[in-house]
């Protein structure tokens, strides 16, 4: 598997790859995921992370990193993360009125 120097890869629940950059790693919202994925899965052996989220809702976290969110927007979606269950078809979203921003996966 190639990657973009000063990227990672990780894949979704519905197998979509994502490349990451390194920057993202210090992002309490990655963290979060990442932490997420190992409760779920494990550490992988195969060198393949998996998130425990659908490509709909990567990409809307992606775009949500991008933009640079404020601490606090940070910590509010951080506390949403197990209640979503990592899925923007979520009716929590809906409550909330969170839409996702298109961003390219790759």
């Amino acid at each position: 598997m190639v990657t973009v120097k000063d990227h990672f890869v990780v894949y979704t629940a519905d197998q979509k790859r994502f490349v990451i950059p390194l920057t993202y790693l210090n992002n309490p919202i990655f963290i979060e995921l990442l932490r997420m994925s190992e409760e779920v899965f494990g550490l992988p052996s195969d060198g393949l992370i998996t998130l425990p989220c659908d490509s709909t809702f990567a990409e809307y976290i992606i775009s949500m990193v991008q933009r640079r969110p404020s601490r606090e927007l940070e910590k509010a979606l951080i506390m949403t993360l197990p209640i979503s269950r990592c899925s923007l078809s979520s009716s929590l979203h809906q409550e909330l009125g969170i839409r996702p921003i298109p961003v390219n996966g790759f």
